[in-house]
């Protein structure tokens, strides 16, 4: 299986509600980093909706997308935070939270009727939000002097490398993110420039 070159991301926290049988849903998208947040955006849901039943959440975060979670909250197993990773999964997406809070109407919605609510809820949420395609970058260090910087510059903005960190004195350390689809291009081009030393960060 060949790495993927680009991840997505949702550009912009949102959500969106959905009423069955007086029961409602309300899910809330959210663009994170860490698994620190994620305990920080539903301890700030629970005050919010301090009468909801359940808050129900799925997230998957990095690039390789091997880190997520599915919580029920006290729903049958199954019936809810699945759902909510299927939809997130649908969209490809990395690096979000999709938390869907609910409020219970009396009337037992069953399984398929928790499954298709979850499902939905997360869906409407997810369709509000632009997917931004991001590359994925691989760190580099390089180190050269800096009356040279406006050269390096030119080539790390042609590439559509990002800046990490700088570090100018009379040499420059200088640690750019290369997109993994023009590695090649940009090693090429700036072993190039002889006065660059190149170091994988």
């Amino acid at each position: 299986m060949i790495a993927p070159e680009f991840y997505k991301i949702i550009a912009q926290n949102t959500q969106a509600e959905y009423k069955d049988k007086g029961s409602k849903f309300i899910a809330y998208c959210f663009q994170i980093t860490d698994v620190v947040m994620v305990k920080k955006e539903i301890a700030t849901l629970k005050k919010t909706h301090a009468k909801a039943v359940h808050f129900c959440y799925a997230y998957r975060l990095g690039i390789d997308g091997n880190n997520f979670r599915v919580n029920d909250d006290g729903e049958p197993s199954g019936s809810a935070g699945k759902p909510i990773l299927g939809q997130i999964d649908s969209k490809g997406l990395t690096n979000v939270l999709v938390v869907v809070v609910r409020y219970f109407g009396g009337t037992l919605l069953g399984v398929p009727g928790l499954i298709n609510a979850y499902k939905t809820t997360t869906a409407l949420a997810l369709q509000l939000t632009p997917i931004l395609q991001k590359a994925i970058e691989i760190p580099y260090e390089l180190q050269f002097e800096f009356s040279r910087m406006n050269e390096v510059m030119q080539i790390v903005k042609q590439l559509g490398c990002s800046v990490i960190k700088q570090e100018l004195q009379l040499f420059t350390l200088l640690t750019i993110g290369i997109p993994k689809a023009k590695l090649e291009e940009a090693l090429y081009r700036l072993r190039e420039l002889h006065y660059i030393t190149i170091n994988i960060a």
